[in-house]
């Protein structure tokens, strides 16, 4: 009986800590939502009170002034290509990786794994992305996003590939089937939820990413949403109820993705992680 409480009392504990713990990231949060719908001179108190008056119209001026609905389109582009290009290009390595157990290909893997750890040279891959001729261009960004994310990929794509009995890959051989054809007929309808979690994750990291857009990205036409809060954002006036609409309807993607996909997050963490 003892046990059972001192269990009991050190859940409370621990109940406790992360409901504070979460106070951290709600608070912020609220404040901005609340200063979204503020006026100009009300918002400057940062603080959780209502508005006095609801300023609905703050979000219609994001709209129209910051260019919102051309930085949404831009965003969707960029987080979409790179996301699909994330997810053939890891996918198939990953298959290959996974199925060659050979010292180059144990090398290869571990040349991706680094990816995790190492952080990327921005002024390397400006000068880079220079030579190529395609700075300042939404194709450069769309090629960092998808390569910046193979690592991470790999490393899920790998562990639940080898779950998968290499019998299967056999029989189709058998059969007359091609690499091709194994790893498009066989592989890919089984990494299904490891798809859903990698394109989630790339999302997500695309998404609310800003220091790559910021360098790469030279023509203000071709920004995301969260490069539109420079509209109002400046050096000499900051109207801090705009920004904090511009920011709410720049985490509402996001946050509806997450709220729909957590499982597949979940899963899809667990089946590449855990079983690799």
């Amino acid at each position: 009986m003892g046990f059972t409480r001192k269990v009991a009392i050190r859940n409370y504990i621990v109940e406790g800590l992360l409901l504070l713990a979460s106070l951290l990231i709600i608070l912020p949060v609220l404040i901005m939502i609340f200063g979204s719908f503020k006026t100009s001179a009300e918002v400057l108190d940062f603080s959780l009170q209502l508005p006095e008056k609801w300023m609905f119209t703050n979000y219609a001026r994001v709209f129209e002034e910051g260019g919102l609905a051309r930085a949404f389109w831009n965003s969707v582009l960029i987080t979409g290509i790179s996301s699909v290009i994330n997810i053939v290009a890891s996918s198939a390595a990953s298959f290959i990786l996974a199925r060659r157990e050979t010292k180059f290909a144990n090398t290869l893997y571990m040349y991706f794994f680094m990816g995790l750890i190492a952080p990327m040279s921005t002024i390397t891959t400006i000068r880079i992305v220079q030579a190529l001729g395609f700075y300042g261009s939404i194709t450069s960004v769309i090629l960092i996003y998808a390569s910046l994310n193979t690592a991470f990929s790999v490393f899920l794509y790998s562990g639940f590939i080898k779950t998968i009995p290499k019998a299967l890959d056999e029989v189709a051989f058998l059969e007359g089937a091609s690499v091709f054809g194994v790893f498009f007929r066989i592989v890919t309808p089984l990494i299904l939820p490891v798809n859903a979690t990698v394109a989630i994750m790339v999302f997500m990291s695309v998404w609310n990413d800003i220091t790559i857009p910021l360098y790469f990205l030279t023509d203000s036409s071709t920004w995301t949403m969260p490069l539109s809060i420079y509209n109002f954002y400046g050096k000499y006036s900051r109207e801090w109820n705009l920004i904090f609409a511009n920011l709410v309807l720049t985490s509402l993607p996001v946050f509806i993705l997450y709220l729909f996909g957590q499982k597949y997050i979940v899963s899809g963490l667990t089946a590449g992680a855990v079983k690799g």
